[in-house]
């Protein structure tokens, strides 16, 4: 067990793993909170990203963070601000979006100003394509999220977003 103190709590909090997460072949007796959370967090993208890949027929869940991604752009992208947004690299990246241009969901656009550059835009059909799966992926979230408050959510988005800014440190 692992005794960790709480500043949000205020309380010491017993940590069994072994308790939380059953997985009968392993001992997480002796591992401590951080590389757990490392762990648990790359078994859960793997977990979720097969979960996510078998909802969508035409595109992987990869492909659709990246329209995802795309969406939230005040203007189009060019690759290197879509790699970034994504967190990925440029050639994974690329990879991705000449999936979805080959699926019709993207176009790349040689940018007007520096015609070295192309600039990312989304597909009517990619529009249809959201539009259609938009009620679906909102009850999967919501299934995702059952049993989990609001201020678990708040304290969850804070601590992986200080993990972030710390690997660019």
């Amino acid at each position: 067990m692992l005794h960790i103190k709480s500043n949000i709590l205020h309380k010491e909090i017993t940590m069994d793993f072994n308790s939380m997460y059953r997985e009968e072949n392993v001992d997480f007796g002796k591992i401590q909170s951080r590389p757990f959370l490392i762990g648990l967090l790359s078994a859960f993208d793997n977990r979720f990203q097969a979960v996510a890949d078998s909802f969508f027929e035409e595109i992987t869940w990869k492909q659709f963070f990246a329209i995802i991604c795309i969406n939230l752009c005040k203007e189009p992208p060019t690759l290197n601000e879509l790699s970034e947004v994504m967190g990925s690299s440029h050639q994974n990246v690329k990879q991705i979006l000449l999936k979805l241009e080959n699926k019709g969901f993207v176009e790349m656009i040689p940018d007007e100003t520096d015609r070295r550059k192309k600039k990312i835009y989304i597909t009517k059909k990619c529009e249809d394509f959201c539009k259609k799966n938009d009620e679906g992926s909102q009850k999967r979230i919501n299934q995702m999220f059952e049993g989990v408050s609001e201020e678990q959510l708040a304290v969850t988005i804070q601590t992986i977003m200080q993990m972030e800014r710390n690997l660019k440190l």
